[in-house]
């Protein structure tokens, strides 16, 4: 499952952008306030965690940088 001291620091960071993005008028924004209509908060932490990593790992393995569009 990886390292674990990893996965945790990606929760925290998720949870202290969960508390900032929901009165966010951005996409992510959008997205987590629908995720929180429906899932409890902890929840929707650890999937912007997932996606975080995802978006982490798309950009080390392709060696390009980020864009968000």
């Amino acid at each position: 499952m990886g390292d674990s001291y990893l996965r945790k620091l990606l929760v925290v960071g998720a949870t202290a952008v969960l508390r900032h993005a929901i009165r966010a008028q951005t996409r992510t924004g959008q997205w987590l306030r629908h995720l929180l209509e429906r899932k409890p908060s902890r929840l929707v932490s650890v999937a912007l965690a997932n996606k975080t990593a995802r978006i982490v790992w798309a950009v080390m393995s392709k060696k390009e940088a980020y864009n968000a569009a």
